[in-house]
């Protein structure tokens, strides 16, 4: 019974996608979220891995201006699946290029 149980587990194991790098769930986070937003993100702030994929913090600048210390930029939470497709994303905050948090 034991070994039938491990075999099941072993296979249940082999059966889940392979989780992506930390560096390939980067470039999938960016990637995607400039899709959706239409605009090309400036970095990534933060990444971890979750139970069921990856957390990302994309800054991305919405509003462009003149100088650029003047741009309005914007913080978003990145959700991706182990494969490094994008599940959801949130923006969590809205601040201007030159703004240093306190």
């Amino acid at each position: 019974m034991a070994t039938e149980e491990n075999t099941e587990r072993e296979k249940a194991h082999d059966e889940r996608p392979e989780r992506i790098s930390a560096p390939t769930a980067m470039r999938h986070a960016t990637g995607q979220l400039a899709q959706m937003l239409q605009c090309e993100p400036a970095s990534v702030s933060a990444l971890k891995p979750t139970d069921d994929g990856w957390l990302a913090n994309v800054e991305v600048v919405e509003i462009e201006r003149v100088p650029d210390t003047a741009s309005v930029m914007a913080s978003y939470r990145v959700h991706l699946d182990e494969q490094g497709q994008l599940v959801g994303y949130e923006r969590t905050r809205r601040y201007g290029r030159g703004q240093i948090d306190r």
